[in-house]
């Protein structure tokens, strides 16, 4: 990044600019009206006034001119050009939702109304994504098995739109925890990043896909990727909308989350398992994963600087030449 600017290095000494205006008034001032002994003073009213000719007039700005560029001049202005090298060691982060039927459960809020799981996960996520400009991330989204909702990319606002299209329902129901994390592995394993994480979020157990949780969390190890683990949902019962007659109707829903098995995960790759009963449990587990994966931002700045005080003392002494050289000629006689 590059960025311009003016100045001086010397600003008070523009200072001095202010008696040039005192020197004009001085040079200028009329003289003393002569005394002279008539017997009408009418002829001679206009001999009494003091004038300055044209030329006269001319040679007084010159100077003045002159003097205001040699204070310029001394002032120092710069032209100054910034340049701005910014480093990022970023970490690429591949984001595992769960979008199975029961995220529909009502046990979370959004703005003190009662929402279902998975707008106040997307909520949440989507200022997660926020807050990490310099990071690449991507989405899997996963029930009775899992797709990509966006691979790993830097273009946030794109991210962003492909995270508020997921909906629930767009495959088979169901909850492949163990295909979730190969799937985010698989679109990490190439990278060469500082770090490499999988937040995995869900509210259920495994119970489809065709890799278990353990053999994915080994092979999510062995490449060197952690797998931070969330068990979303209240403890007990939640309400789940049932559709009836044309009528949305609630039961309320036991709910199962396999903690052992994601603790087991999130210990395995050296990461950390975190329960959400509610929106603000889920948000403060993202501010603390945001804190642990922290991206560092190296950025150096470099100054140019031009001098232009030449140019100044250039102009100056182009104007005090040309104010020496009118002097000397007819304009010299004149009054």
């Amino acid at each position: 990044m590059t960025g311009d600017s003016f100045n001086f290095a010397n600003p008070w000494l523009l200072l001095f600019l202010l008696t040039l205006p005192i020197l004009a008034i001085l040079r200028g001032a009329k003289g003393a009206a002569p005394a002279v002994i008539y017997s009408s003073l009418a002829p001679l009213r206009d001999l009494g006034r003091s004038r300055r000719s044209k030329a006269g007039g001319w040679l007084t700005t010159l100077l003045l001119l002159a003097l205001g560029a040699f204070i310029v001049a001394l002032a120092r202005p710069q032209l100054g050009r910034t340049l701005t090298h910014v480093e990022a060691s970023g970490i690429d982060i591949m984001l595992a939702l769960d979008v199975s039927r029961s995220m529909l459960a009502e046990d979370f809020t959004i703005g003190n109304q009662r929402a279902n799981r998975l707008e106040a996960v997307k909520q949440v996520t989507e200022k997660f994504i926020q807050g990490r400009q310099n990071d690449r991330i991507g989405i899997v989204a996963f029930a009775g098995r899992p797709y990509l909702v966006s691979p790993l990319t830097l273009d946030h606002d794109w991210l962003l739109q492909n995270l508020e299209r997921i909906r629930i329902g767009l495959v088979e129901d169901g909850t492949a925890i163990g295909s979730a994390i190969a799937s985010a592995s698989n679109r990490l394993k190439d990278r060469e990043a500082k770090s490499r994480i999988v937040v995995l979020l869900t509210d259920g157990d495994n119970n489809a896909g065709k890799v278990s949780p353990a053999t994915a969390s080994e092979a999510a190890k062995a490449l060197g990727i952690k797998v931070y683990a969330i068990g979303a949902g209240t403890r007990g019962y939640a309400p789940i909308p049932v559709q009836i007659y044309g009528r949305t109707v609630y039961q309320n829903v036991k709910v199962e989350v396999d903690e052992a098995t994601l603790k087991e995960i999130a210990n395995k790759t050296d990461a950390k398992y975190y329960r959400a009963t509610d929106s603000k449990s889920l948000e403060g587990i993202f501010a603390e994963i945001d804190k642990l994966e922290k991206s560092t931002v190296q950025m150096s700045h470099y100054k140019e600087v031009r001098e232009l005080f030449p140019w100044a003392v250039g102009f100056g002494g182009a104007l005090l030449t040309l104010h020496i050289l009118l002097g000397q000629t007819w304009w010299r006689r004149l009054p």
